[in-house]
């Protein structure tokens, strides 16, 4: 039996980072067990990068003006069927492209953490055999993400892992491991060094001087901080004597550099740009209002943290936002007023809180990488092992 580790191909879409993100934590669990041929693929952008730009476009204003619009085409392809016209063309997009690397790269395996699914018509077209991965990165499920030829889905909940099924896909091609994210969020880390006074450090510098006796508030505005109201909900929520809160702005600096401007001296104000110590963060905290990208959720479940989920655009995010809210885990607010008086009324309930964190640790799924990781390298040892005794057969 051949020894040689497979060469992996992740395809993924920058849309937001959540996908990127999914890739980035296989890619490392991949190279702990010693597998260094793997290789991260942005198809749409190498492919059709003039597309992939306007498509982006399109993305970022869907949090605007066009969010009825993103929400309608969403929810109207639901349901799309492998051999569907409109699947059929989502899914040649790149082919030409892909066909070039799979020709130079030789991968064993493409795993996907994007529902563009060339893979399966460049296989019928070229004759070759690769097992096709599926890693679904969010809580709701959508017909891109199904075909029959793909070998292996990985789903966050037993819910969609009976959704795929209902579409005629075989229970034993589908396991529940939760969404994959990166390692620092299941390692034990070291908690932030609380302060008892409130003359030791500036707080937009770090971390390192919390208050201990005060409930921390993460906002998350996404990667690029596309959240409303930011300003408005600080206001309510640091009037309270008894909170602190962690705002983290992302990208846009506009929104940065206007808290900054408007509160940045508040003692109980924790301002950050884009960072990647979000895990640091979210230990740090109580309590999450956030975006409900798929990624995002499930950071926030593996540090158990009850999720606000803020005026969420319609589509994938609003349908994971209201599947956790049906699950007891997090609300979904549509004003500011509304979300401040839900946070300071859970966070003022301590008997609520220990609820909450009970119904998240029944849905989170510690370290789901692994799982992934440890169950696909299983597959494909099985699938060499199956390939080399037929040629001996041959």
């Amino acid at each position: 039996m051949s020894s040689r580790m497979p060469r992996i191909i992740i395809l993924f879409a920058s849309y937001g980072d959540g996908h990127y993100r999914a890739s980035q934590a296989i890619e490392a669990c991949l190279r702990a067990r010693g597998i260094n041929e793997v290789i991260l693929l942005d198809l749409m952008a190498k492919s059709h990068p003039l597309l992939n730009e306007f498509t982006k476009f399109v993305y970022m204003h869907s949090y605007k003006s066009l969010a009825p619009v993103y929400g309608w085409l969403y929810n109207s392809t639901k349901e799309l069927q492998p051999g569907d016209p409109l699947h059929s063309l989502l899914h040649s997009l790149g082919i030409r492209k892909l066909h070039q690397i799979i020709e130079q790269f030789e991968p064993d395996m493409v795993i996907h953490t994007f529902p563009q699914l060339t893979m399966p018509r460049l296989l019928k077209k070229t004759g070759k055999s690769i097992p096709l991965i599926n890693i679904i990165t969010d809580f709701d499920l959508h017909g891109r993400w199904i075909h029959p030829d793909v070998d292996r889905y990985y789903v966050a909940t037993e819910d969609l892992k009976e959704q795929i099924e209902s579409r005629g896909i075989p229970a034993k091609h589908i396991q529940v491991t939760g969404i994959p994210i990166r390692s620092n969020f299941s390692e034990a880390v070291q908690e932030p060094i609380l302060r008892d006074s409130p003359d030791t450090a500036d707080p937009t510098d770090s971390l390192n001087y919390l208050y201990s006796g005060k409930r921390t508030v993460l906002l998350m505005a996404g990667a690029y901080g596309v959240m409303h109201d930011i300003l408005n909900i600080c206001e309510r929520l640091l009037r309270e004597e008894n909170i602190q809160v962690i705002a983290v702005c992302g990208r846009n600096s506009g929104l940065y550099n206007g808290l900054r401007v408007a509160m940045g001296s508040h003692p109980d104000l924790y301002l950050y740009g884009y960072v990647n110590h979000v895990a640091t963060l979210m230990r740090a905290s109580d309590c999450i209002v956030t975006k409900p990208g798929g990624l995002t959720l499930a950071e926030a479940l593996e540090c158990r943290l009850p999720m606000f989920l803020y005026r969420p655009v319609p589509g994938q995010e609003l349908n994971n936002a209201k599947y956790l809210q049906d699950k007891g885990i997090a609300r979904i607010t549509n004003s500011h007023r509304q979300l401040t008086e839900e946070i300071l009324s859970l966070l003022h309930d301590e008997d609520q809180l220990t609820l909450v964190r009970r119904k998240i640790d029944e849905l989170r799924r510690p370290k789901a990488a692994e799982l992934i990781v440890n169950d696909i390298l299983s597959f494909w040892h099985d699938t060499t092992i199956h390939q080399e005794e037929y040629s001996v057969i041959l």
